[in-house]
């Protein structure tokens, strides 16, 4: 079943990908010749009109194949009309970039629609309270339901935690409810140097509590998933550009990168823990695929975007030899990537390293 739901989710987001291309080609009147979801052989294909649309045996990726595509292509005066490689260079960046950006727009439009579904939230009880820290020095207990801080009621456990690692290192009233019973603490926060996911040290007030972990599901009307969806898809966009700067400066160990196998693990995993995670994952997996694509690397879609705006320029496209250089370096690097990640899938499961 893993399997299934990782076909499900990789060809839905290809899908969206090639079809960003698809629609603004169409919209700037450029040909298109083939619609492949996946590459290598075909298994399925249909033609209608001018373009034939595949299912091809590889489902690592698609490609929408265009009129005047490549530079040794004899073209007819109709088909020039039609062809990609003579629009206007905005044009082809626009077409370009369509793919990615569209990943991009379906993991926001997804994440507005969790949050429309509803989504888990952690309430404030209190699972355990840390020995000789300052909630313990107060008096809290384990079972105690933070109520309010400072008089600002407070009633999921993410807010709690916000407030107090973004405050002072100053007494704050605490308000819980012990059984039916309300009672306030005074606290005052000690610091605590930690490292986030990204590796980076961060130094924050704390108090020495852990959330028991009951969650309850918050559902919102449409305004308000309409902002959370847009502020958790830039959140993850983010998150995804600082992921891969960290990598490159060796912050994140090498060995956290993931490949086909790893996504068909999680695809199961979280099509088994429900909806909402399935569509979770597949929002953040639409945000790495554009985020990758629009990467300055030649074969990305963001090398050839960086091609077509030097064109834009200097008034002429970049030669052909400094094209194919830079295309087979960048072929280097996606093959390395890669083989990267098969790497680290494989030391997994020989392993037993938890995803």
């Amino acid at each position: 079943m893993s399997m299934l739901f990782a076909i499900i989710a990789l060809g839905a987001l290809i899908f969206v990908h090639e079809f960003g291309h698809f629609l603004f080609a169409k919209l700037f009147g450029v040909g298109v010749e083939k619609f492949s979801l996946g590459f290598g052989p075909k298994v399925f294909g249909k033609k209608v009109g001018e373009t034939e649309y595949l299912l091809s045996a590889l489902p690592l990726g698609g490609y929408v194949k265009m009129v005047g595509e490549g530079e040794d292509v004899e073209l007819s005066d109709e088909d020039i009309k039609r062809s990609f490689s003579h629009k206007h260079p905005l044009q082809r960046m626009a077409i370009v970039a369509a793919g990615p950006v569209f990943n991009l727009l379906s993991a926001w439009l997804i994440f507005i629609v969790i949050f429309m579904m509803g989504v888990p939230a952690v309430t404030t009880k209190v699972g355990e309270v840390m020995a000789n820290k300052p909630a313990a020095k107060a008096g809290l207990k384990t079972g105690d339901l933070i109520a309010a801080i400072d008089g600002k009621p407070v009633n999921r456990w993410d807010e709690f935690a916000k407030i107090i690692a973004e405050g002072k290192i100053a007494p704050l009233q605490i308000t819980v409810k012990r059984g039916t019973t309300p009672m306030t603490f005074t606290v005052t926060p000690e610091s605590s140097t930690t490292k986030t996911i990204l590796g980076d040290k961060v130094t924050r007030p704390v108090i020495g509590v852990v959330a028991a972990g009951d969650t309850v599901i918050d559902k919102f009307p449409v305004s308000e998933a309409f902002s959370r969806g847009t502020a958790q898809s830039w959140t993850m966009i983010k998150m995804t550009v600082l992921s891969m700067v960290r990598l490159v400066q060796r912050a994140i160990p090498l060995d956290t990168i993931g490949g086909p196998i790893m996504i068909v693990k999680m695809a199961g995993q979280q099509a088994a823990a429900g909806s909402v995670n399935f569509l979770a994952f597949v929002a953040l997996l639409s945000v790495n695929l554009g985020v990758l694509n629009l990467l300055p690397v030649p074969i990305l879609d963001g090398g050839h975007l960086v091609f077509f705006g030097i064109e834009v320029v200097i008034g002429r496209p970049v030669s052909k030899k400094t094209r194919e250089i830079a295309q087979q370096i960048g072929l280097v690097l996606l093959i390395s990537l890669m083989i990267l990640a098969f790497y680290n899938d494989i030391a997994r499961m020989f392993t037993g390293a938890k995803l």
